[in-house]
Order: C-alpha cells, then sequence, then structure tokens
C-alpha cells in the first residue's frame, strides 16, 4: 500500500492557528451568493482557537481581478464574528475572513483581573508595553503619539499601578489599536464570491405582453399606446416573447392543434425561418430599428425591456442547416422533436449542449453568449431565459458570468418550473431571479411556509424569487374559472409576499377559461394565435394592479424577501404576513397583510400580531392605515379581530404609522 502523505487529510481551513469555519454567505456549490449595490451584506463566520484568548476578524474584499482590498471589523456573538460590507457598483466581488488572536485584547481584558487578584504586575506592564509598540508601527499622528505615552507610563517605575493600568486600558488606545490586525498570527479564509447587482434584480413589477397581438413594432401600432399604458400602471419592465421569425415546418395551429391553416402564426417559441434566428426580427413585427426606438421610448417612460431567450430552434433554424453536429439524431437520421412527456413540441428541434468534440460545444457555446451581446449592444439588459434547466448548468456557469463581466447591469430571470435542487443551482450559477412554485401555493399554511422558505431558507442568500399567477401556459388552481375577486388576490398575493411579480397580458381581464377540465393551460392561449383584447373593458381589474404597484413603491419594507414574516390567524382561510424594515435613509417602514384566500365567501376571524415581526414591539397599540381603501384603525399586538365581507374587501394590506 502507498503510504499517505497525512497533510492530505486535514481540512484546508484548520490549517492555521485559527481554524476559520463556516463563512457565510455562500452556496452549495461554493457560487457567489447575492448582494444589492450600495446594501449592506452580513458576513458571518465561526472562529476556533485553542486557550482563552481573544479572537479579532475583519472583513476583506475587492472587485474580482484585482483593486484595492477594503475592509469591515468583525464582531463576536459567541463563537461566531459577523460584520457588513458594501459595494458601491455592480459586478463579482471576492471576500474572505481574517482571524487573528488579538494579544492586545487579551493582556487588556486580563490586566484588571489580574490587579483585583492582587498579583504583582511589573512583568505584566512591560509585556503591555510591547504589545503596545509592536501594535502601533506605521502610526503616525496623533495616534502614534497617544500609543508613544501608552507604552512610556506602561513601563515607567515612577507611575503608581491605578496610572499604568489607566494608561493599558484606555478605550481611546484601544480604538486605534484594536482596528489592527495582530499580523504575528493570522488566518485568512478560502476566498468567496459575491454578485453584485442593482436593484431591479431584486425587485420590480413585470409586465408581459405579445407584440403581434398589438400590430408589432411598427409606428402607430396600438403596440405604443400599449407600452404608455403599462408605464401608467407603474410597472417597471415590459417582457416580450420571442420577437424572432417563426418556423413554419410542423407549426403549430390554434389550441397547440398539429395542423397549422395559412394564416396561423404559430409559437414565437419556434425560433427560426429564412428570415434568421435569434438575432433576426419577426419581420411582421418590424424591423431592428423599430424595437430600438420602442427600448428607447420605454426607457423614457421609466420602463426597461425584457426580452425572451429560447434556446431552441424551429426545423428552419439557420442553424440547423449549418451547425447539424449541434442536433441531436435519431437512429433513423432524423432529430428528434422537443418533448415534456405527455407533452410533445412538434414544431421544436432541443439544442444538444454537450456535442461529442469540445471544439463542437465550444462553438456552441460562444455562439450563444453572442445572442445575449448582440441584444445586449442593441440597450437589452433583461432577459427572461426559457427552461434554462434543460441546459446543462457548465454551460450557465460558463455564460451567465461572461455576459455580466461585459455588461455588469444585465440581469437574467429563469423561467425554470422544475424540482428545488435544479432551481436552487441555477441560481447558484449566475441567475439573477427565478420563476417559483407560487403559482400552485394555494392555501393559507403553504403559503406561509412558503414565504419563510424564499426569505429564510438555505437558498435565501442566493435565489431570488419572481411571483407569477398564470403563464401563456399555466391556468392553475383557484384561477380556472375563478372570479374577478380570486385574480384580485391571486395579484396582491403576488405582489405583496415577494420584491418581484408579473403578470401575463390578458390578466387583468382575468381571463380565466381552461383548454379542458384536466388540462392546466389555457383554452384559446396567446402562445398560438393572435388575441385581439378590448383593454377598456368595465371588469377589467387594471386599475387595481396599478394600486398594487403604486403601494409597492410606497413601502421600501416590500422590496426585500427577507423582510417576509408571517402571522398567526385562527382560520385557514385567513393568510396574514408582514414586512418590516429599517432603511438607514427611509427610516421605518411596516406593512401587515390579511388575505382572505376564500375570497368569494365571507370569513371571520382574529389575526395574531407578532409585535417584533412587525416593528412595534414594547407598544401596547399601533395606528394602521389600509393602503386599498384609506381606513384607518388601531390595531395591538397579540390578537385582532378581522371580517371579510366580499361585497366590502378581499383583504388589508395595513401601512404601520410609526409615528
Amino acid at each position: 500500500m502507498t503510504p499517505v502523505d497525512p497533510k492530505r487529510l486535514v481540512p484546508p481551513g484548520a490549517t492555521g492557528r485559527v481554524a476559520v469555519r463556516a463563512v457565510e454567505p455562500t452556496t452549495p456549490l461554493g457560487g457567489a451568493a447575492k448582494a444589492v449595490v450600495g446594501e449592506a451584506t452580513e458576513v458571518r463566520a465561526e472562529l476556533v482557537r485553542d486557550g482563552h484568548g481573544v479572537l479579532a476578524a475583519r472583513i476583506r474584499w475587492r472587485t474580482v481581478g484585482g483593486g484595492r482590498w477594503s475592509t469591515a471589523p468583525m464582531s463576536a456573538d459567541g463563537g461566531w464574528f459577523s460584520g457588513h460590507l458594501v459595494v458601491d457598483e455592480p459586478g463579482f466581488v471576492e471576500f474572505e475572513v481574517q482571524a487573528w488572536l488579538d494579544r492586545f485584547a487579551t493582556w487588556r481584558r486580563d490586566l484588571p483581573r489580574r490587579a483585583a487578584a492582587g498579583q504583582d504586575l511589573t512583568v505584566e506592564f512591560l509585556v503591555g508595553a510591547d504589545l503596545v509598540e509592536h501594535r502601533s508601527v506605521g502610526l503616525r499622528g496623533a495616534d502614534a503619539r497617544r500609543a508613544g505615552d501608552a507604552a512610556s507610563t506602561l513601563r515607567s517605575v515612577e507611575c503608581t499601578d491605578a496610572v499604568r493600568i489607566a494608561a493599558g486600558t484606555d478605550d481611546a488606545l484601544a480604538g486605534i489599536l484594536l482596528a489592527r490586525p495582530d499580523v504575528e498570527e493570522l488566518t485568512t479564509s478560502d476566498r468567496h464570491l459575491l454578485r453584485v447587482d442593482r436593484e431591479r434584480a431584486v425587485e420590480g413589477a413585470w409586465y408581459e405582453f405579445f407584440p403581434r397581438s398589438e400590430g408589432g413594432f411598427h409606428p402607430g401600432a396600438r403596440t405604443w399606446d400599449r407600452l404608455e399604458r403599462i408605464a401608467a400602471d407603474g410597472f417597471d419592465v415590459v417582457y416580450l416573447p420571442p420577437v424572432h421569425p417563426i418556423g413554419h415546418t410542423n407549426r403549430k395551429g390554434p389550441n397547440n392543434t398539429l395542423v397549422a391553416g395559412p394564416d396561423d402564426v404559430g409559437s414565437p417559441w419556434a425560433v427560426g425561418s429564412e428570415h434568421g434566428g435569434f438575432d433576426a426580427v419577426h419581420p411582421d413585427l418590424g424591423t431592428v430599428a423599430d424595437i430600438e426606438r420602442f427600448i428607447a421610448r420605454a426607457a423614457e417612460l421609466g420602463v426597461e425591456v425584457a426580452l425572451d431567450v429560447a434556446f431552441q430552434c424551429s426545423p428552419d433554424h439557420p442553424w440547423v442547416r449549418e451547425h447539424p453536429e449541434w442536433f441531436d439524431r435519431l437512429p433513423d437520421g432524423s432529430i428528434r422533436t422537443a418533448e415534456n412527456p405527455p407533452k410533445r413540441y412538434e414544431d421544436i428541434y432541443p439544442i444538444h449542449f454537450w456535442p461529442e468534440r469540445e471544439e463542437d460545444r465550444l462553438a456552441l457555446w460562444d455562439a450563444c453568449r453572442e445572442v445575449f451581446a448582440t441584444w445586449a449592444r442593441r440597450g437589452v439588459r433583461i432577459f427572461r431565459v426559457d427552461n434554462p434547466h434543460t441546459k446543462p448548468l457548465a454551460f450557465w456557469a460558463w455564460l451567465i458570468p461572461s455576459v455580466q463581466l461585459e455588461w455588469p447591469d444585465a440581469v437574467l430571470l429563469a423561467e425554470a418550473f422544475t424540482d428545488p435542487a435544479r432551481m436552487h443551482a441555477l441560481a447558484e450559477v449566475g441567475f439573477s431571479q427565478s420563476y417559483t412554485y407560487f403559482t400552485w401555493r394555494t392555501g393559507r399554511d403553504e403559503l406561509a411556509a412558503y414565504g419563510e422558505e424564499l426569505a429564510r431558507g438555505p437558498a435565501a442568500s442566493y435565489f431570488r424569487p419572481n411571483l407569477w399567477p398564470t403563464t401563456p401556459d399555466i391556468l392553475s388552481g383557484p384561477l380556472r374559472r375563478g372570479s374577478r375577486r380570486t385574480f384580485q388576490l391571486r395579484a396582491l398575493l403576488a405582489a405583496t409576499m415577494a420584491p418581484s411579480w408579473g403578470i401575463y397580458s390578458g390578466y387583468e381581464l382575468c381571463e380565466h377559461t381552461p383548454a379542458s377540465e384536466d388540462n392546466e393551460e389555457f383554452l384559446d392561449s396567446e402562445k398560438y394565435q393572435l388575441v385581439v383584447r378590448d383593454w377598456d373593458d368595465p371588469d377589467s381589474i387594471a386599475d387595481f394592479l396599478a394600486g398594487l404597484n403604486r403601494i409597492r413603491r410606497a413601502h421600501h419594507s416590500l422590496r426585500r424577501m427577507r423582510s417576509f414574516r408571517s402571522h398567526a390567524t385562527d382560520s385557514g382561510s385567513v393568510l396574514a404576513y408582514s414586512h418590516h424594515r429599517v432603511d438607514p435613509v427611509l427610516g421605518a417602514d411596516s406593512v401587515l397583510v390579511v388575505a382572505n384566500l376564500h375570497c368569494d365567501e365571507t370569513v371571520e376571524t382574529l389575526v395574531h400580531v407578532d409585535a417584533e415581526a412587525l416593528g412595534v414591539g414594547g407598544r401596547t397599540s399601533f395606528g394602521v392605515r389600509d393602503e386599498l381603501t384609506g381606513e384607518r384603525w388601531t390595531w395591538r399586538p397579540g390578537p385582532n379581530y378581522v371580517r371579510f365581507d366580499p361585497s366590502e374587501r378581499i383583504a388589508h394590506v395595513l401601512a404601520v404609522e410609526h409615528g
């Protein structure tokens, strides 16, 4: 048997005198946790060392690729140390924890104890003087003079013990010296990554619509009016399905039928035709210049345009002809069409992202990166990525940082309805946000638990949710043949549970007819056909949705997921949760949401307010204002009575008056 070098069996974090354990935030894969520009990010670590000395630590961080290190102290809480770092620009940051035995702090702590025990302090004063002199090397000005005076006093046999103790334990001296690491025993952790994003990667209201149903991007088309209304209703992002040419082969007809008529428009997710692929614009929609004008007008209105990136090809996509090595072939030589049994997508060829030859794989990946680069150069910085979980993690782990290093403000939303492990892994490798299971969470307990999981679960430091009540494919649970109130309720929950939420066109008109009783999809889905709507329908809930966006903008506590807290209720029909946040500039903000999940029924119950979670600890009562109606009440910590009559209200959105 070959001898084993014992060093191979030593954990990397245990090679120094101080062991730096469990550094947070990080991810299971060791990827980048997420932070926000200008906002403090907490870093925690557990420090372990033999003996009884005082340990100290600090955070060091810098932009990946070099630059000057910034530092911040960490404070102790038992064996754990924590501190905060703040980054002012989007991009990738590397950070590490440095820890040491603070010999001066240990001596300073022990000196009064020795004096109280009546010990001879002669040698201890000399030890202290040596520590002060050693620690003060490099000091200048008043700090150097203070340290020099302290060392001289400690060495002076003419001073009383009381004077020498006072000199050695002086708080001002400690403030100078303890900010400097004791380099004699310095342990540095492994480096960890932090992805620092701009605000839109964290929060925003999204609105999706099909420009082809509104006449495309041509001057004078209804699309431009829709953009104005979407902006006026407080949406931050206009999300466009793929705008590229659509294939002819196996084109789908209305309701996903297998045979399309000559006038059927097909699914925009079947990308590619003789008119081009991912960099081209469908000729019926207009030109690249038309879209660039649309993007510019959106920016003038304070709205960003998000583009759908769907890496899949119709049989007519140029890549099928030019790069056959990028597609899987069956034994008969044909290409297998996309499927998610029992669903089949006969109009789509999936791309094989791991060709046998490495040069083919690299060429494919470069081509995909160029798709993002092309649209980034045209002004798009937000991308909704279709089915990312059907592509290799290694592909995204390579592509996303590559894109964001060139465009640090790029935001990528993962449309990943898949198992939690893959959803979380996609967030780890770089996706800024993700779709969630909110669409299928309908009960009080499961909604409360899911909110808590998103706020404080194991993935909370890197998985950011975006809540959508429906998609063009999905008409779920209570929305199937649901009432107008049900659509309002689900929108209210999405808009107030998480910082990012969105709706698809037609939601405000409460479109609710399923394809069949056992089919989760819409009947007459806009995914397969043009849909012309009456946006002035008097039954529209557009004004209600606009009101939700106004509430969101008025309350900064709704802009962070970690502020979510659930509150107990006595009825399984009533969900209660709050957001509380203290901003150094905006101050304290608290919102309590109480919603009747059976919104077409009368319900009364008690809501048990957790005062600490709501930010009203120590108060016997507090004023609230219902942001939906303007009504004011006095509430108290503990039980509060509520009654929901469908003719009056479906929920309370209560802003706490902090005074």
